[in-house]
Order: structure tokens, then C-alpha cells, then sequence
């Protein structure tokens, strides 16, 4: 119930919120507000060397801990679409998504607000671009499956389960 914790009025009258489990009902106007898990992309990228990039988190939640390279799906956008514009953004290269790897639930930061996501996970291959760290990544770093940093530097549990589904796809 992460989104809807702390609500009290009513985003579109300021009315009174009646907040049940996953439900928020406006007492004044009717409006009625669903929480959902927040959709995501994340993509496996591998070197021709066989090794993936990660992202160091620049921002909040889990500023300095490793990432995979992705992002929030904006309103009505695809998930590839969102796949390929949160790669340029943050690393600077064009890429597409190859084989779907698979959804794991997460939650973005810690605390009972923390909203709920839905990572959907692809590999994928560069198409053009040199890589550089940009948006709300501070570093890159190319990782051999073998040598991937410690389940506590990575950002999010999310991460280590799409890691390991890589290297059981691989392996």
C-alpha cells in the first residue's frame, strides 16, 4: 500500500480521502484511487567480452549502490520505447532489446511508503553510441558474471534476481 500512504484529502477536490487496503475513495467528489505497482525497464547489457553494465546510482534511494541501467515507464509509453529512451539517458547509447528475461516485484527505496514496481527485465545489445554516465547515473562499470559486486552493493533486490536469470540463461 506504499502510494497511498499518507493520503488524507483528495488530489482533485481536497476532500476528505477514505483510504481502505489498496483503495482511496473522495467522501466530496467520488473520485476513487487504485494503488499499483509503478511499471519498470532494466536492461542486461552484455560487452562483446560477455560482461554486463551496471550503473552507480547518482540519486536517492540507494545513492552509490550498483544498478542495471533503466527506468520508470512515463504514462502511456511502451515498455521497449521506455526500454531504449532510459538507456540513451542514462548511458548515452542507443540500443535494442533482444530476448525478455522476466518481472520481479520490488519496492523503490525502504519504509512502508516506498511505492511497489514492476521490473521487466530484457537483454540487449548496443546499436551506436560510446558509453558515458549521464542523468542520475554517476559511474558505469562493466562486470564479468563471475565478478559481479556483492548482493549488498546492488540497489535493489530486483537486480540480483534479473543478474542471476542472465547467468542462468547464459551459463
Amino acid at each position: 500500500m506504499g502510494s497511498l500512504v499518507g493520503w488524507s484529502h483528495c488530489p482533485r477536490c481536497a476532500g476528505g480521502l477514505e483510504v481502505a487496503g489498496t483503495r482511496a475513495r473522495c467522501s466530496s467528489c467520488g473520485l476513487v484511487v487504485y494503488a499499483h505497482s509503478d511499471p519498470t525497464v532494466c536492461a542486461l547489457l552484455l560487452d562483446d567480452e560477455g560482461r554486463v553494465l551496471l550503473t552507480r546510482r547518482a540519486r536517492e534511494p540507494h545513492r552509490g549502490k550498483w544498478d542495471l541501467p533503466g527506468g520508470f515507464l512515463d504514462e502511456g509509453e511502451h515498455p521497449l520505447d521506455a526500454l531504449r529512451r532510459e538507456l540513451l539517458e542514462e548511458t548515452g547509447l542507443e540500443v535494442e532489446a533482444d530476448e525478455f528475461v522476466g518481472v520481479w516485484m520490488d519496492r523503490y527505496g525502504d519504509g512502508a511508503s516506498a511505492p511497489w514496481t514492476l521490473n521487466l527485465f530484457w537483454t540487449a545489445r548496443i546499436v551506436r553510441g560510446v558509453p558515458s554516465p549521464a542523468d542520475d547515473v554517476s559511474e558505469l562499470g562493466w562486470f564479468p558474471l563471475d565478478e559481479l559486486p556483492p548482493e549488498d552493493e546492488l540497489a535493489f533486490r530486483n537486480v540480483a534476481l534479473g543478474l542471476a536469470s542472465l547467468r542462468a540463461m547464459i551459463d
